[in-house]
């Protein structure tokens, strides 16, 4: 192949995903009551039983440094090929800066070869399906600043709609404000949350209960997707797999997508959404992030 396509494992892609596409996944890490362990693809765990589990023990998360990607990446140099890498939004994590430092490390080690590093500006299939989709322009045959290109517009594109149960996960992340998460849990409502166009976490709206939660991201969609027939989507869903079944049959009525990829979030981003978060990806026009 003409180039090599490399994530993080924030991107909530599957094994199958992983070794048939030919992606490489820098592993991000957790700590579980003080012990490191890596999640490499999200079928690995038993999620139901992680999250459940989230409030009895600590869980902490750290950002990969320099010489992870480094690790990772010398290695597809040394068999001279390129590489694209995208990486988890840098509204959210510092993921990005660490690929980027070891790219230009690595640049006068290999000065002939290219590596080009993408802010997702979104998590989970957020990402994802961004690395999906890079995987198909490489299989077409387009080049690697092509691919990095149409990587580029598509992200634009990409609308994030979620919710959770309790918004002191995020909080105690430092992904949202202490005032916004104060707000959010008010008189149970649940919050309506995206990503922003520069893909930040930011509130849009609440609404009492889950289940107007799953109808009120189902409506969401139907109002910003582009030519839904034609889109593969994402929905990851944090242990609760009930309410990503609820919002599949919602958005199946109306403007019913090409394919619906579902997945539970891997550990990494899941401790920082919590147990019964739900989240939404697809994509409408290029102001879609703004709306």
């Amino acid at each position: 192949m003409s180039f090599a396509i490399m994530t993080d494992t924030a991107a909530n892609l599957l094994s199958s995903h992983l070794t048939q596409r030919e992606i490489t996944a820098v592993p991000l890490e957790y700590f579980l009551d003080g012990t490191a362990h890596t999640c490499n693809a999200v079928d690995e765990i038993d999620g139901e039983a992680f999250y459940a589990s989230l409030g009895e023990k600590e869980i902490k998360t750290a950002q990969s440094n320099p010489q992870r990607y480094m690790d990772v990446m010398e290695p597809i140099l040394e068999k001279g090929r390129d590489i694209l890498c995208i990486t988890l939004s840098t509204g959210i994590s510092g993921t990005y800066t660490s690929a980027c430092i070891a790219a230009d490390q690595l640049h006068e080690a290999y000065p002939e070869r290219t590596v080009y590093v993408i802010d997702a500006k979104g998590a989970s299939l957020g990402e994802g399906l961004l690395v999906l989709r890079a995987c198909d322009c490489r299989d077409a045959g387009m080049s690697l600043k092509e691919t990095a290109a149409a990587i580029e517009e598509m992200r634009e594109r990409m609308c994030q709609v979620f919710t959770v149960d309790d918004l002191r996960f995020l909080r105690k992340g430092g992904r949202i404000s202490g005032a916004v998460a104060f707000v959010g849990t008010l008189l149970d409502f649940k919050p309506l949350l995206k990503g922003d166009e520069d893909g930040r976490i930011v509130m849009t709206g609440k609404v009492r209960g889950k289940k107007r939660a799953i109808t009120a991201m189902a409506e969401k969609y139907e109002a910003l997707v582009a030519d839904a027939q034609e889109q593969c989507i994402g929905i990851a869903y944090a242990g609760h797999y009930e309410d990503a079944k609820k919002l599949e049959e919602l958005l199946k009525k109306n403007k019913p997508p090409r394919e619906i990829l579902t997945v539970c979030y891997e550990p990494v981003t899941g401790v920082h959404v919590g147990p019964g978060a739900l989240a939404l990806f697809f994509l409408g026009d290029k102001d879609v992030r703004k709306k």
